[in-house]
């Protein structure tokens, strides 16, 4: 059979479901409904040649505890059953993790006294952790500087590549389809169906799950829902160290969360291919998928340039956005941040790396929307925020999704 035929077969059909977005939460969510409704007809429609191309493919691969999360919040929850959730589809499925430990480590007395919070944390959010003195933390980590630091025990590392090509093997097991190079441009929503449209071509389904990250607002927007907040990028750089510096540190080096500002900062971060990076930066993007660093988009800084809370929020944090752009711009002052912990670091440590971009849900008033955001209708539930770290949570994010989608949706 052609591809053209393939194509006129799938535009005349009513799946079941219809789930865009090839990224982990996507796929997640696609895998959970075929589990939940086996025998169900989905496509996942993907805009990209492959999975996993933006967020998912571009983050540092960590299993988290949700040591930083409030204790009884869904963030907490989702993580820690992630997490646990992560582990067990990696070793089902013969993908390579090791869950070789997290040290949050205090560089001064503040930091130290907020140690003491992160360990009630983890105690009510059933997280086991061990506090480190600095003779203990030099003992552990010789290249690491600090007075202090926290032992999690729990934290892993992995390639979330990997384990979107294995959900993706499990979809097309269960029957579901996946279309690439499918950019979905239209969305219309009918009493009993929805229709999604890339030009020419068309998909109907009964039930859509949209899981779009960098594109969800767009498409939100695109089904004709009304929307107050706004996808503002954000970029992460990172620096990958040499190979004779792979044995630096025997664990995650992680810094302690400064509450005044709205991303965590740069840590040292082992990889599951043996090498480790230190990063990121969170920089103003001004392109929402422009990887390389001075990309620009006139569309993508237009639409952000208009929203109202976007302003509000460089006013809320003018002083940390300057100081990470000036450490972008001048790389003896990104090495600054990374020297914090490990001294012995130089400049010629720091060789180029992959760029990741998050979507930043901005409110109108210009609060970073950290929870999740859905927007629902009868056929169409949009997941307009799954917030960090949505990678380890994503195999109960798709079930919440998936029941959300099964439990409003008319049959």
């Amino acid at each position: 059979m052609s591809r053209e035929q393939i194509q006129y077969i799938l535009e005349h059909v009513v799946f079941d479901y219809c789930v865009v977005g090839g990224g982990i939460v996507g796929l997640a969510t696609a895998m959970e409904l075929l589990r939940k409704r086996p025998g169900s007809s989905l496509i996942l429609l993907e805009k990209e040649s492959g999975l996993a191309r933006h967020q998912t493919g571009r983050n540092t691969g960590v299993i988290h505890a949700g040591i930083y999360y409030a204790p009884g919040s869904l963030k907490a929850e989702l993580c820690r059953r992630g997490a646990k959730a992560t582990k067990d589809f990696c070793a089902e499925h013969g993908i390579p993790f090791e869950v070789c430990g997290k040290i949050l480590v205090a560089t001064n007395d503040l930091e130290n006294q907020r140690l003491d919070a992160l360990v009630e944390r983890a105690r009510k959010n059933g997280i086991e952790v061990e506090r480190l003195d600095a003779a203990e933390l030099k003992r552990r980590e010789p290249n690491i500087a600090g007075i202090g630091g926290l032992f999690v025990r729990s934290t892993g590392i992995v390639d979330y590549r990997l384990v979107a090509e294995k959900m993706a093997a499990a979809i097309r097991s269960a029957g579901g389809e996946i279309e690439f190079g499918a950019q979905v441009r239209a969305i219309r929503e009918s009493g009993n169906e929805v229709t999604v449209a890339d030009g020419d071509r068309r998909w109907t389904a009964k039930k859509l799950v949209v899981c779009a990250g960098l594109q969800s607002d767009r498409l939100a927007r695109a089904a004709g829902l009304k929307i107050e907040h706004q996808i503002v990028p954000f970029r992460g750089e990172y620096y990958r160290l040499p190979k004779s510096k792979n044995e630096i540190v025997r664990h995650l080096i992680y810094p302690i969360p400064d509450p005044t500002l709205p991303f965590l900062g740069v840590h040292l971060t082992r990889m599951i291919d043996g090498g480790v990076t230190v990063g990121p930066n969170a920089v103003l993007g001004f392109a929402r998928e422009g990887y390389p660093k001075f990309s620009f988009s006139p569309q993508d800084v237009g639409e952000y340039s208009m929203f109202p809370g976007f302003w509000k929020t460089i006013a809320s944090h003018l002083k940390s956005g300057i100081h990470e752009i000036r450490n972008s711009l001048w790389k003896p002052g990104y090495l600054q941040e990374c020297r914090k912990y490990c001294p012995s670091l130089t400049l010629e440590d720091l060789l180029p790396e992959k760029t990741g971009i998050r979507a930043q849900a901005v409110a109108r008033d210009g609060t970073l929307v950290h929870d999740f955001l859905f927007v629902q209708t009868n056929r169409m539930l949009h997941v307009c925020n799954a917030p960090s770290p949505a990678a380890t949570s994503a195999i109960p994010i798709g079930e919440m999704v998936a029941e959300k989608c099964i439990g409003n949706a008319r049959s």
